[in-house]
């Protein structure tokens, strides 16, 4: 790498730096555009990673749209002071802005809605009584279904709706931390940058629900959150096909679901 371009980020991020400290003291409406437009890239790569878990009708230049809407948000609502990474508290605010716009754009067919309920009652109530997970057999019984009719409607659930990992969850207040469920797996090459006790207690409740599973969606949940591979990348590193991979990281996400408490498993 040159030391041009070793220069350049430094270089950027006191630029950046002396934006923020601008805009906290002005509130002026062409420095809070020019943040925008300093972070919009975070719009597009993030607009992309989401557009390869959804169905393929789905315009990337339409969730790229929705995501602006959380950046200026984003911009907007933050505060430095809460010793959290601006990136960090826009991703979520991005991801959510496009989840929200997608859901009220209500896409979903209503038979694959009533499919995700059954068996997500199904999982929980099978949780709860038996007080571990529950195998697929299990869960097909008790929906009178075969193991195969069950995978077959996982992979529906699968291919018609948002992640639910993905959904951004808010740890208190109006303006308070929000991550995704996704975004609280954990990584041992990463410190917490939260500053929550709050968040904190959410993410320990989750480590609890993601433990339940077995190692192989562990694993499965791990890649597609950590690592960000898509289905088929998991597949080929599991020896799984790219269906079957999307069926297990949907039963995983009841399964996770069983073990959480009432307000973070809406």
């Amino acid at each position: 790498m040159s030391s041009t371009m070793q220069s350049a980020r430094p270089a950027k991020t006191v630029v950046l730096a002396e934006q923020w400290r601008r805009y906290q003291d002005t509130r002026d409406r062409v420095v809070r555009d020019q943040l925008i437009l300093a972070y919009s890239p975070m719009v597009k790569y993030l607009a992309g990673r989401m557009k390869s878990r959804m169905p393929p009708h789905v315009d990337v230049a339409d969730l790229i749209s929705f995501g602006l809407g959380g950046l200026i948000h984003a911009v907007e609502r933050f505060d430095p002071d809460q010793g959290v990474a601006f990136e960090l508290y826009a991703t979520t605010r991005i991801r959510g802005a496009i989840l929200d716009e997608m859901r009220a754009q209500d896409w979903v067919p209503r038979s694959v809605r009533q499919e995700a309920r059954a068996i997500d009652r199904a999982t929980t109530d099978l949780t709860r009584r038996l007080q571990r997970v529950p195998t697929e057999t299990e869960v097909a019984d008790e929906l009178s279904m075969t193991p195969e009719e069950l995978r077959a409607s996982l992979l529906r659930i699968s291919d018609g709706r948002v992640v639910a990992l993905d959904a951004p969850r808010s740890f208190g207040g109006d303006d308070g931390y929000e991550a995704s469920l996704g975004d609280t797996l954990a990584d041992p090459d990463t410190t917490d940058p939260g500053a929550s006790v709050d968040a904190a207690d959410v993410t320990e409740i989750l480590a609890h629900a993601i433990e339940q599973l077995d190692g192989r969606k562990q694993i499965i949940l791990g890649l597609r959150y950590h690592e960000q591979l898509t289905f088929a990348e998991i597949g080929e590193v599991l020896s799984l096909t790219q269906s079957r991979v999307s069926q297990l990281h949907t039963a995983a996400v009841f399964e996770m679901r069983a073990f959480l408490p009432a307000d973070l498993a809406a």
